[in-house]
Protein backbone atom coordinates (compact mmCIF):
# COMPACT_ATOMS: atom_id res chain seq x y z
CA UNK A 1 0.00 0.00 0.00
CA UNK A 2 1.52 3.38 -1.21
CA UNK A 3 1.64 5.71 1.80
CA UNK A 4 -0.04 8.53 -0.87
CA UNK A 5 -3.91 7.82 -1.19
CA UNK A 6 -5.27 6.99 -4.86
CA UNK A 7 -8.77 8.42 -5.33
CA UNK A 8 -9.65 4.42 -4.96
CA UNK A 9 -8.55 4.77 -1.45
CA UNK A 10 -10.79 7.88 -0.36
CA UNK A 11 -13.89 6.69 -2.29
CA UNK A 12 -13.28 3.12 0.37
CA UNK A 13 -12.94 5.48 3.55
CA UNK A 14 -15.87 7.56 2.09
CA UNK A 15 -18.24 4.40 1.89
CA UNK A 16 -17.06 2.70 5.27
CA UNK A 17 -17.34 6.55 7.14
CA UNK A 18 -20.39 7.50 5.75
CA UNK A 19 -22.99 6.63 8.29
CA UNK A 20 -20.94 8.35 11.22
CA UNK A 21 -20.06 11.49 9.90
CA UNK A 22 -22.26 14.62 8.64
CA UNK A 23 -22.44 15.04 4.70
CA UNK A 24 -21.72 19.54 5.69
CA UNK A 25 -23.10 21.50 3.63
CA UNK A 26 -22.00 23.69 0.14
CA UNK A 27 -23.33 27.52 0.92
CA UNK A 28 -23.07 29.58 -2.12
CA UNK A 29 -22.50 33.32 -1.38
CA UNK A 30 -22.10 36.58 -3.39
CA UNK A 31 -18.83 37.75 -4.69
CA UNK A 32 -19.35 41.02 -4.73
CA UNK A 33 -17.74 41.87 -1.29
CA UNK A 34 -14.77 40.32 -2.73
CA UNK A 35 -14.79 42.38 -6.17
CA UNK A 36 -16.17 38.97 -7.84
CA UNK A 37 -18.58 38.46 -10.27
CA UNK A 38 -18.95 34.77 -9.58
CA UNK A 39 -20.21 33.43 -6.22
CA UNK A 40 -18.14 32.29 -3.74
CA UNK A 41 -19.06 28.34 -2.70
CA UNK A 42 -18.47 27.66 1.33
CA UNK A 43 -17.81 24.17 2.33
CA UNK A 44 -19.40 24.26 5.93
CA UNK A 45 -17.24 21.73 7.21
CA UNK A 46 -17.07 23.71 10.61
CA UNK A 47 -20.70 21.96 11.22
CA UNK A 48 -18.74 18.95 10.99
CA UNK A 49 -19.35 16.23 13.84
CA UNK A 50 -16.97 17.43 16.94
CA UNK A 51 -16.76 20.68 15.12
CA UNK A 52 -14.17 20.01 12.80
CA UNK A 53 -13.06 18.28 9.66
CA UNK A 54 -10.92 15.82 11.93
CA UNK A 55 -13.90 13.28 12.81
CA UNK A 56 -13.41 12.19 8.60
CA UNK A 57 -9.77 11.04 9.78
CA UNK A 58 -10.33 9.83 13.22
CA UNK A 59 -13.25 7.28 12.04
CA UNK A 60 -11.35 5.74 9.05
CA UNK A 61 -8.67 5.25 11.52
CA UNK A 62 -10.65 3.57 14.04
CA UNK A 63 -12.69 1.16 11.55
CA UNK A 64 -10.39 0.43 9.34
CA UNK A 65 -7.41 -0.50 11.69
CA UNK A 66 -7.14 -3.25 14.53
CA UNK A 67 -7.92 -1.34 17.85
CA UNK A 68 -6.21 -3.23 20.93
CA UNK A 69 -8.13 -3.13 24.31
CA UNK A 70 -6.03 -0.44 25.42
CA UNK A 71 -7.58 2.05 22.79
CA UNK A 72 -6.26 4.93 21.04
CA UNK A 73 -4.30 7.80 22.38
CA UNK A 74 -3.77 10.86 20.25
CA UNK A 75 -1.86 13.92 20.68
CA UNK A 76 -3.22 16.91 19.59
CA UNK A 77 -3.75 20.96 19.39
CA UNK A 78 -7.46 20.61 20.14
CA UNK A 79 -9.68 19.50 17.22
CA UNK A 80 -8.44 16.52 16.69
CA UNK A 81 -8.58 15.63 19.98
CA UNK A 82 -12.11 16.09 20.04
CA UNK A 83 -12.27 14.16 17.01
CA UNK A 84 -10.31 10.99 17.89
CA UNK A 85 -12.78 11.64 21.22
CA UNK A 86 -16.26 11.64 19.44
CA UNK A 87 -15.06 8.55 17.12
CA UNK A 88 -13.91 6.44 20.24
CA UNK A 89 -16.63 7.35 22.06
CA UNK A 90 -19.57 6.45 19.11
CA UNK A 91 -17.23 2.95 18.66
CA UNK A 92 -17.53 1.89 22.38
CA UNK A 93 -13.24 2.44 22.09
CA UNK A 94 -10.98 3.84 25.16
CA UNK A 95 -9.19 7.01 24.21
CA UNK A 96 -6.39 9.01 25.92
CA UNK A 97 -6.03 12.32 24.19
CA UNK A 98 -2.93 14.39 24.88
CA UNK A 99 -3.29 18.52 24.28
CA UNK A 100 -0.52 21.69 24.89
CA UNK A 101 -1.84 23.87 27.24
CA UNK A 102 -2.20 26.56 24.46
CA UNK A 103 -5.03 24.80 23.33
CA UNK A 104 -8.58 26.17 23.76
CA UNK A 105 -11.07 25.58 27.36
CA UNK A 106 -13.50 24.84 24.38
CA UNK A 107 -11.79 22.59 22.78
CA UNK A 108 -10.38 20.65 26.11
CA UNK A 109 -13.48 20.65 27.18
CA UNK A 110 -14.95 18.92 24.00
CA UNK A 111 -12.69 15.72 24.50
CA UNK A 112 -14.00 15.75 27.91
CA UNK A 113 -17.22 15.72 27.15
CA UNK A 114 -16.67 13.24 24.72
CA UNK A 115 -15.75 10.92 27.54
CA UNK A 116 -11.87 10.57 27.06
CA UNK A 117 -9.35 10.91 29.59
CA UNK A 118 -7.33 14.28 28.96
CA UNK A 119 -3.92 14.88 29.83
CA UNK A 120 -2.83 18.91 29.08
CA UNK A 121 0.79 18.74 29.46
CA UNK A 122 3.49 20.94 27.97
CA UNK A 123 3.52 24.00 25.85
CA UNK A 124 3.31 23.33 21.79
CA UNK A 125 1.67 20.16 20.46
CA UNK A 126 5.07 19.05 19.43
CA UNK A 127 5.48 18.39 23.64
CA UNK A 128 2.06 16.58 23.69
CA UNK A 129 3.24 14.65 20.81
CA UNK A 130 6.36 13.06 22.79
CA UNK A 131 4.01 12.67 25.71
CA UNK A 132 1.26 10.79 23.31
CA UNK A 133 4.15 8.55 22.12
CA UNK A 134 5.85 7.71 25.39
CA UNK A 135 2.17 6.66 26.53
CA UNK A 136 1.74 4.59 23.41
CA UNK A 137 5.23 2.81 23.69
CA UNK A 138 3.60 1.23 27.36
CA UNK A 139 0.68 0.67 27.23
CA UNK A 140 0.27 -0.83 23.43
CA UNK A 141 -2.98 2.15 22.79
CA UNK A 142 -2.49 2.51 19.05
CA UNK A 143 -1.67 5.87 17.87
CA UNK A 144 -3.61 8.18 15.50
CA UNK A 145 -1.43 10.51 14.08
CA UNK A 146 -3.18 14.51 13.56
CA UNK A 147 -2.31 14.68 9.67
CA UNK A 148 0.68 12.36 8.32
CA UNK A 149 -0.86 9.09 8.30
CA UNK A 150 -2.05 7.42 5.63
CA UNK A 151 -5.54 6.72 6.90
CA UNK A 152 -5.80 9.91 8.78
CA UNK A 153 -4.93 11.79 4.87
CA UNK A 154 -7.79 9.19 3.21
CA UNK A 155 -10.07 10.20 5.70
CA UNK A 156 -9.60 13.58 5.13
CA UNK A 157 -9.47 13.29 1.22
CA UNK A 158 -13.08 12.59 1.49
CA UNK A 159 -13.96 15.94 2.00
CA UNK A 160 -12.74 16.22 -1.70
CA UNK A 161 -15.03 13.16 -2.67
CA UNK A 162 -18.31 14.78 -0.96
CA UNK A 163 -17.62 18.06 -2.62
CA UNK A 164 -17.26 16.98 -6.02
CA UNK A 165 -20.47 15.35 -5.77
CA UNK A 166 -21.98 18.33 -4.28
CA UNK A 167 -20.76 20.37 -7.67
CA UNK A 168 -22.16 17.69 -9.91
CA UNK A 169 -18.80 17.66 -11.95
CA UNK A 170 -18.61 21.23 -12.24
CA UNK A 171 -15.78 22.48 -10.05
CA UNK A 172 -14.49 25.55 -9.23
CA UNK A 173 -11.70 27.39 -10.66
CA UNK A 174 -10.16 27.50 -6.82
CA UNK A 175 -9.79 25.96 -3.79
CA UNK A 176 -8.52 28.10 -0.50
CA UNK A 177 -7.57 25.78 2.10
CA UNK A 178 -6.20 26.44 5.67
CA UNK A 179 -2.92 24.10 6.61
CA UNK A 180 -1.94 23.34 10.02
CA UNK A 181 0.17 19.95 9.37
CA UNK A 182 -1.14 19.20 5.82
CA UNK A 183 -3.42 16.63 6.40
CA UNK A 184 -6.53 17.93 5.16
CA UNK A 185 -5.03 19.84 1.94
CA UNK A 186 -2.41 17.06 1.20
CA UNK A 187 -5.96 14.47 1.19
CA UNK A 188 -7.87 17.22 -1.46
CA UNK A 189 -5.01 16.82 -3.19
CA UNK A 190 -5.03 13.52 -3.69
CA UNK A 191 -8.68 13.55 -4.47
CA UNK A 192 -8.39 16.64 -7.01
CA UNK A 193 -4.92 16.49 -8.41
CA UNK A 194 -4.37 19.46 -10.40
CA UNK A 195 -7.95 19.22 -12.04
CA UNK A 196 -8.47 23.01 -9.74
CA UNK A 197 -6.15 24.77 -8.07
CA UNK A 198 -5.71 24.28 -4.70
CA UNK A 199 -4.08 27.20 -2.67
CA UNK A 200 -2.60 26.55 0.82
CA UNK A 201 -3.36 29.60 3.64
CA UNK A 202 -1.15 30.06 6.57
CA UNK A 203 -0.73 32.70 9.24
CA UNK A 204 2.51 33.90 9.03
CA UNK A 205 3.20 32.93 12.89
CA UNK A 206 2.25 29.34 12.10
CA UNK A 207 3.72 28.71 8.22
CA UNK A 208 4.94 24.78 8.13
CA UNK A 209 4.30 24.60 4.53
CA UNK A 210 5.51 27.71 3.34
CA UNK A 211 8.87 27.10 4.91
CA UNK A 212 8.75 23.64 3.71
CA UNK A 213 8.25 24.91 -0.21
CA UNK A 214 11.07 27.18 -0.06
CA UNK A 215 13.12 24.55 1.34
CA UNK A 216 12.18 22.06 -0.65
CA UNK A 217 11.41 19.80 2.41
CA UNK A 218 10.26 19.58 5.91
CA UNK A 219 11.22 21.84 8.17
CA UNK A 220 11.14 23.23 11.95
CA UNK A 221 9.53 26.42 12.40
CA UNK A 222 8.23 28.07 15.28
CA UNK A 223 4.65 28.67 16.07
CA UNK A 224 2.90 31.47 17.50
CA UNK A 225 -0.53 33.72 17.10
CA UNK A 226 -4.18 33.59 17.10
CA UNK A 227 -4.54 29.70 15.55
CA UNK A 228 -1.71 28.02 16.79
CA UNK A 229 -3.27 26.01 18.54
CA UNK A 230 -5.46 24.79 15.16
CA UNK A 231 -3.22 25.33 12.88
CA UNK A 232 0.30 25.37 15.10
CA UNK A 233 2.46 22.68 13.70
CA UNK A 234 5.94 22.57 13.98
CA UNK A 235 6.73 20.76 10.80
CA UNK A 236 4.73 19.58 7.67
CA UNK A 237 4.00 15.81 7.52
CA UNK A 238 6.50 14.22 5.37
CA UNK A 239 3.57 12.45 3.49
CA UNK A 240 1.63 15.59 2.76
CA UNK A 241 4.92 17.50 1.83
CA UNK A 242 5.41 14.42 -0.58
CA UNK A 243 1.67 14.49 -2.36
CA UNK A 244 1.82 18.39 -2.32
CA UNK A 245 4.83 19.06 -3.56
CA UNK A 246 4.14 18.14 -6.97
CA UNK A 247 0.69 19.58 -7.51
CA UNK A 248 0.34 22.99 -5.05
CA UNK A 249 -0.05 25.45 -6.96
CA UNK A 250 0.56 28.46 -4.36
CA UNK A 251 0.78 28.93 -0.43
CA UNK A 252 -0.11 32.13 1.07
CA UNK A 253 0.67 33.56 4.69
CA UNK A 254 -1.66 36.14 6.53
CA UNK A 255 -1.87 38.18 9.32
CA UNK A 256 -3.27 37.38 12.62
CA UNK A 257 -5.61 40.67 11.95
CA UNK A 258 -6.75 38.96 8.95
CA UNK A 259 -8.09 35.91 10.39
CA UNK A 260 -9.87 37.91 13.37
CA UNK A 261 -11.39 40.10 10.90
CA UNK A 262 -12.77 37.04 8.82
CA UNK A 263 -14.01 35.79 12.09
CA UNK A 264 -16.11 38.65 12.71
CA UNK A 265 -17.20 38.79 9.06
CA UNK A 266 -18.12 35.15 9.11
CA UNK A 267 -20.14 35.98 12.69
CA UNK A 268 -21.30 39.20 11.70
CA UNK A 269 -22.54 38.71 7.67
CA UNK A 270 -23.33 34.77 7.46
CA UNK A 271 -24.06 33.53 11.18
CA UNK A 272 -21.09 31.21 11.33
CA UNK A 273 -19.13 31.09 14.52
CA UNK A 274 -15.73 30.44 13.61
CA UNK A 275 -12.73 29.39 15.22
CA UNK A 276 -9.18 31.35 13.84
CA UNK A 277 -7.80 28.33 11.94
CA UNK A 278 -11.44 27.81 10.55
CA UNK A 279 -12.04 31.04 8.86
CA UNK A 280 -7.89 31.49 7.44
CA UNK A 281 -8.47 30.23 4.08
CA UNK A 282 -11.89 33.24 4.05
CA UNK A 283 -9.43 35.54 5.04
CA UNK A 284 -7.00 34.83 2.40
CA UNK A 285 -9.63 36.32 0.12
CA UNK A 286 -11.67 38.71 2.25
CA UNK A 287 -7.98 40.71 2.43
CA UNK A 288 -7.01 40.34 -0.67
CA UNK A 289 -4.16 38.10 0.25
CA UNK A 290 -5.38 35.74 -2.69
CA UNK A 291 -5.89 37.92 -5.67
CA UNK A 292 -9.06 36.18 -7.32
CA UNK A 293 -9.47 37.33 -11.38
CA UNK A 294 -13.12 38.99 -11.86
CA UNK A 295 -14.91 35.86 -12.82
CA UNK A 296 -12.86 33.46 -10.76
CA UNK A 297 -14.92 30.65 -9.15
CA UNK A 298 -13.85 30.70 -5.95
CA UNK A 299 -14.73 27.82 -3.26
CA UNK A 300 -13.16 28.47 0.64
CA UNK A 301 -13.35 25.22 2.90
CA UNK A 302 -14.01 26.85 6.75
CA UNK A 303 -13.24 23.88 8.77
CA UNK A 304 -13.14 24.31 12.35
CA UNK A 305 -16.05 25.60 14.70
CA UNK A 306 -14.54 25.51 17.81
CA UNK A 307 -14.23 28.62 19.67
CA UNK A 308 -15.89 30.22 22.93
CA UNK A 309 -18.68 32.51 22.00
CA UNK A 310 -17.09 34.67 24.70
CA UNK A 311 -14.32 35.18 22.65
CA UNK A 312 -16.00 35.79 19.27
CA UNK A 313 -18.13 38.54 20.61
CA UNK A 314 -14.98 40.60 22.18
CA UNK A 315 -13.47 40.11 18.60
CA UNK A 316 -16.19 41.45 16.99
CA UNK A 317 -16.22 44.55 19.35
CA UNK A 318 -12.79 45.16 18.48
CA UNK A 319 -13.23 45.25 15.12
Amino acid sequence: MSSKPSQADISKAYDLIKPHIRKTPLFSVSGAPFGLKQPVDLKLELLQKSGSFKARGAFYNLLSREVPSSGVAAASGGNHGAAVAHAAHSLGIPAKIFVPEISSPAKINKIKHAGAQVVVKGDRYADALGLCEAYQASSGAIGLHAYDGFHTICGQGTLGQELEEQWGGDLPDTLLVAVGGGGMISGLASWFGRRIKIVGVEPQKACALHQAMAASRPVDVDVAGVAADSLGAKRIGETGFEILQPVLDEVITIPDDAITKAQTTLWQDYHLASEAGGAAAFAALQSGAYKAKENEKVAIILCGSNVELQKLASLTESH
